[in-house]
C-alpha cells in the first residue's frame, strides 16, 4: 500500500493485505449492487461504509465497482449513472456537483509496458482529481494521474490521458480541448 501511494511498482496480486482489502470492498459492493434502487437510504449507508468520504446528496444509480473504496473521496451533490468503475489503488478525489454519465471508468492503476514485469503482476497507481462542477459524458475513460479542472465537460467516449484545465470542453481519443465553456453555455 505504501508503494502504491508513492507511485512505485507494487504487487497487487499476491499481497495478503491488499487482497483482504479488495475482498472486503467486493462484499460491500455486492450488497450495494444487490439492494433494490428504491431502498436509497440503505444503499447510501453501504457506500458510506465503503468510501473514504461521501458528501451530502449523492445519487448512485449502480451498479458500481471499485477496488478498495477507502481511497475514494466524493463531494456534495454527486451523481453517478450506471456502470461506474473506479480503480482506486491511488487516491481519487471528486469535487462537488460532479455528474458522471453511464459506463465511465476512472483508472488510477496501470501496468508496465515491459512484459516481464507486467507478467510478475506488478502495477503502479497515480491519483486522479476531478474538480467541482464537472460533467463527464458516457463511456469516458480517465487514465492514471489525470486532474480535471473545475467546470470542465468531458465529451462522451473521450479517453483522458493528461490534465484538463478549468472550464473547457474536451473530447476524443486521446482527449483534446475543443473550446472553452463560455457565452451561451453559461446560465444567464
Amino acid at each position: 500500500m505504501e508503494k502504491a501511494a508513492a507511485g512505485l511498482l507494487y504487487d497487487a496480486n499476491h499481497d495478503p493485505e491488499l487482497l483482504a482489502h479488495r475482498d472486503a470492498a467486493k462484499a460491500k459492493l455486492f450488497a450495494f449492487n444487490q439492494t433494490a434502487a428504491h431502498l436509497r437510504a440503505p444503499r447510501i449507508e453501504i457506500l458510506r461504509s465503503l468510501l473514504g468520504r461521501l458528501g451530502e446528496g449523492p445519487v448512485f444509480d449502480g451498479p458500481f465497482f471499485c477496488d478498495y473504496g477507502f481511497n475514494i473521496e466524493i463531494g456534495d451533490h454527486f451523481y453517478a449513472n450506471v456502470n461506474l468503475v473506479i480503480l482506486d489503488a491511488a487516491r481519487v478525489r471528486i469535487g462537488h456537483n460532479v455528474f458522471i454519465a453511464p459506463n465511465v471508468g476512472l483508472h488510477t492503476s496501470g501496468h508496465p509496458l515491459d512484459a516481464a514485469r507486467r507478467n510478475q503482476g506488478l502495477e503502479y497507481a497515480y491519483p486522479i482529481t476531478i474538480g467541482d462542477d464537472v460533467w463527464i459524458g458516457a463511456g469516458v475513460q480517465v487514465l492514471p494521474g489525470v486532474s480535471i479542472g473545475p467546470g470542465s465537460v468531458i465529451g462522451a467516449g473521450a479517453v483522458v490521458t493528461r490534465d484538463v484545465p478549468a472550464a473547457v470542453v474536451v473530447a476524443g481519443n486521446p482527449a483534446r480541448i475543443l473550446r472553452p465553456v463560455a457565452g451561451p453555455d453559461r446560465a444567464g
